[in-house]
C-alpha cells in the first residue's frame, strides 16, 4: 500500500475530483447493466392466473386473514382449465 501525503489541494490536483470519478463510475455501471439485459421468458399459465387479481381467494377469517388461499386457488385453477 502507497502511502500519499499532501495537502488537499495537492491530493486533488495529483488524483483527480472524486465526484467526476463517480459519476463516470456510475455511468459506465449503467451503460453495462443496459447492455446485459436478458430476455424474459413468458409466465407459466399459473403465474398469470396468480397475477390477476380477480382470481385472488383470500382467508376471511383465522390466524391467516387476509392472506391468499392458494390451496382454494389451485383447485379453482384446475377446474377453470377443464
Amino acid at each position: 500500500m502507497v502511502k500519499i501525503e499532501g495537502s488537499l489541494d495537492e491530493l486533488r490536483a495529483l488524483l483527480g475530483r472524486a465526484e467526476r470519478t463517480v459519476t463516470d463510475v456510475v455511468e459506465t455501471v449503467k451503460e453495462v447493466k443496459q447492455t446485459a439485459k436478458k430476455t424474459r421468458r413468458k409466465l407459466s399459465s399459473w403465474q398469470r392466473y396468480i397475477k390477476n387479481k380477480s382470481n385472488h381467494i383470500k382467508f376471511k377469517r383465522g390466524a391467516k386473514k387476509g392472506r391468499l388461499d392458494l390451496a382454494a386457488m389451485s383447485k379453482a385453477f384446475k377446474r377453470s382449465k377443464k
